[in-house]
């Protein structure tokens, strides 16, 4: 039975694991959080704490039998947790089939509105950027200097249940934020989950793939989409240079770019589920019923 272990229990490991057929994958992985880990538990998921303040006892017992790994925990100003307190074990992992690593599409930078794709030049411009650039290296020389089979998954912003433009309008918190010319790309996280599984079943190590849906669009024109969907009032057009943004909400903002995914499509196969936000919001109202 393939045993997945998943650095960082979170929305999109989560949304991988109900995409598998739990009859015949055997699921554990690290959170942080003892609330989160007893609920994972509960669904049959083996689970421990780990984070700085509690690294591993012994990474090579808990990687023993591991067949695929996932890794979405973020690096931190003194690098990446997982390669910082498991990178040894992993090195020594000889059975491993498949590793994936979530990036960000951050690390292309800014590219003033143009296109970018797997080939182009990774220079991004603030310090989360830098560090996500650093751990893919770090990662990818796990590959290249152990054979482990690493691949690099860089996500653009994701959505989905409970986490999408639909709940931003109706918690009131809603701001039509308008910078002209400014686009971002978005991925639902159900299509995340389906091209992960895609790469599983076509492993080929040393990739890296954009997860990101065919429309870019404006911040303002999905939040306006979503308050017409929900029948609610179109929160007022603010200027970005006026709009009350904290400091890491306003740093996205300096990245201006279009994210191509042609790879996923040609290379795994993938056909998106939802291929732009309207799509994706609308499934997602009918969802909630």
């Amino acid at each position: 039975m393939p045993h997945l272990f998943c650095f960082g229990l979170g929305y999109s490991a989560q949304a991988l694991i109900r995409r598998l057929d739990r009859r015949h994958w055997r699921i554990s992985g690290t959170c942080r959080s003892e609330d989160v880990a007893a609920a994972l538990r509960a669904e049959g998921i083996e689970v421990t704490l780990f984070d700085r303040a509690h690294p591993p006892a012994a990474p090579d017992a808990a990687l023993a039998g591991v067949s695929h790994i996932l890794s979405s925990v973020p690096p931190d100003e003194s690098g990446d947790p997982v390669l910082d307190g498991y990178g040894p074990a992993l090195a020594r992992l000889t059975d491993l089939a498949w590793l994936g690593y979530l990036s960000t599409t951050g690390v292309y930078g800014d590219r003033a509105g143009g296109w970018v794709d797997e080939a182009s030049a990774l220079t991004p411009t603030g310090a989360r950027g830098r560090r996500r650039l650093a751990a893919e290296q770090g990662w990818l020389a796990l590959w290249q200097q152990a054979g482990v089979p690493v691949h690099i998954f860089r996500l653009a912003g994701i959505y989905g249940p409970g986490r999408s433009a639909l709940d931003t309008v109706r918690s009131g918190r809603a701001q039509r934020i308008v910078k002209p010319g400014q686009v971002f790309s978005r991925i639902h996280v159900a299509d995340i989950a389906a091209t992960l599984a895609a790469s599983i079943a076509r492993p080929d190590p040393g990739a890296a793939y954009n997860l990101c849906d065919d429309n870019p669009a404006p911040p303002d024109e999905v939040i306006a989409y979503a308050a017409t969907l929900l029948g609610a009032k179109l929160p007022p057009a603010i200027d970005f240079d006026q709009a009350e943004l904290s400091d890491m909400a306003r740093s996205f903002y300096a990245d201006n770019k279009r994210v191509a995914n042609a790879r996923i499509k040609r290379e795994l196969g993938v056909i998106l589920a939802y291929p732009d936000y309207r799509s994706g919001l609308a499934a997602l109202l009918k969802d909630e019923g």
